[in-house]
């Protein structure tokens, strides 16, 4: 599909600069049933075709355990990818929004899920897990640990998880999110809306929107932040240079 050739480009260099792929490795997709991580779920699945490095894929969702959840149509979708799927049931939302009542359950749900996650994708057998992260995420993380916490950090494009014997990889850091909207917009992806009652109340998204006005003032801010975490070889990033300028201006 034409559509998924601009998202598999920026796929394809993540995995080559920061070496993600190892031959034969077997890597779990988690899946959300947003545009990102079914984004990236199409963009591994056709990238096995050719990549010289041979690998196998699953998909793995956790239900938050929300009523009226559906991934029917994420299961469908798998099997037409040829991608072996797994929803994993938990009660995280009964245990963060009704016995524990958090005010800011985020933090607390973010854990658990990656708790969940990573212990599917060891029983199914998976040496990765690669998460939906994009160029935009890196750039809001980084700025909302400069914000709230005071340090220059942000995730890694690979982590290796001592604890599971797991890597992390985020093979959409390159891919704006403009980029994965256009795709969505020319694709047919079965995306499940959120049923959490904290979607879009974040600071996270605070955070996007404080970014977008900014871009509007001072055009090009993100990826003149996106670079500094390039150059400055923040928590395992490496200097981009005239790659991530050559996307700029396509």
């Amino acid at each position: 599909m034409k559509e998924i050739q601009r998202i598999l480009s920026f796929a394809r260099r993540a995995v080559d600069d920061y070496k993600m792929i190892e031959p034969n490795d077997r890597i779990a997709v988690g899946i959300s049933g947003g545009k990102d991580s079914l984004t990236l779920l199409t963009a591994l699945a056709e990238l096995r075709r050719f990549y010289p490095i041979p690998y196998t894929l699953c998909g793995i969702t956790v239900d938050m355990g929300f009523k009226g959840s559906d991934f029917s149509p994420v299961a469908a979708y798998c099997e037409k990818l040829g991608v072996e799927y797994r929803v994993v049931q938990s009660d995280i939302a009964e245990i963060i929004f009704n016995i524990r009542k958090e005010k800011n359950p985020c933090s607390l749900c973010a854990n658990m899920r990656r708790g969940a996650l990573h212990a599917a994708a060891k029983e199914m057998g998976c040496s990765r897990v690669a998460l939906g992260h994009h160029f935009d995420d890196v750039v809001d993380t980084f700025m909302l640990n400069l914000f709230f916490e005071g340090r220059i950090g942000c995730f890694s494009p690979v982590t290796y998880l001592s604890n599971t014997r797991l890597h992390l990889i985020r093979p959409l850091l390159y891919a704006q999110e403009k980029d994965i909207l256009y795709y969505v917009r020319h694709a047919e992806l079965p995306i499940i809306e959120s049923l959490c009652p904290e979607n879009h109340a974040t600071e996270r998204e605070n955070m996007k929107n404080l970014l977008k006005e900014l871009e509007i003032k001072y055009k090009g801010l993100r990826h003149r932040l996106f670079g500094a975490i390039c150059r400055g070889e923040i928590d395992g990033f490496k200097p981009a240079g005239q790659k991530l300028r050559t996307y700029d201006n396509e």
